[in-house]
């Protein structure tokens, strides 16, 4: 495989960061007053529009609240609201030292399925991310992946071709959409495995 020029595109959670908090939900639900099945069918029901930028905090955790019928006042949406950021604020600290270190052999870019408000709160927390060549979080470009627009947004942004991209996601249907716009696609299941393609078929040392 090569390129003209190299662009590694990296998913967030699951890949970089990792998938939400154990015990999280039963944590959310208990500050809903909600039972746990039902809270995380409430919450999964309406993330779709949350994660692309359509709505905010305020009116996404009003809708989950209003299914559940709970009361849906300003306190207890901040603290659902904090807690959720809270759930996904770890990072697997080996595969950020691997995607700084990738930054000498090719640029490297981010693109992740998140709100506006939790971006922020990421960004914030991990310095690292500024020094990307681009980040791109859905709820700040109103556009999620599977989305074709998402990777659109990445090929744009860095002024690249689709095929100037090798995109890395540990969720199938999501590889296989960016391969659909013209970009390489990788099914991330370690870092050794993503190790092995970028050095032996995606950047081979010379």
């Amino acid at each position: 495989m090569s390129t003209r020029r190299p662009i590694v595109l990296f998913d967030l959670f699951g890949v970089i960061a990792c998938h939400q908090h154990p015990g999280s939900m039963d944590e959310m639900a208990a500050l809903s007053g909600a039972p746990t099945d039902a809270f995380t069918a409430a919450y999964w029901t309406f993330r779709p529009p949350y994660d692309a930028g359509q709505h905010s905090a305020s009116a996404y955790w009003t809708d989950v609240l209003r299914a559940l019928s709970r009361p849906a006042d300003a306190d207890a949406i901040e603290k659902l609201r904090l807690a959720d950021i809270d759930s996904w604020s770890r990072v697997d600290d080996r595969m950020v030292t691997y995607v700084q270190s990738l930054r000498e052999r090719a640029e490297v870019a981010l693109l992740s399925n998140i709100p506006a408000d939790h971006a922020d709160a990421f960004l914030a927390a991990q310095p690292w991310l500024h020094h990307l060549d681009h980040v791109a979080f859905s709820g700040r470009i109103h556009a999620a992946k599977p989305d074709p627009a998402a990777f659109q947004h990445c090929v744009i942004a860095l002024q690249a071709a689709p095929a100037d991209f090798l995109f890395v996601d540990d969720r199938e249907e999501n590889v296989r959409a960016a391969q659909a716009v013209g970009m390489n696609g990788h099914i991330f299941t370690g870092q050794d495995e993503l190790s092995a393609v970028i050095d032996n078929i995606w950047l081979p040392t010379p």
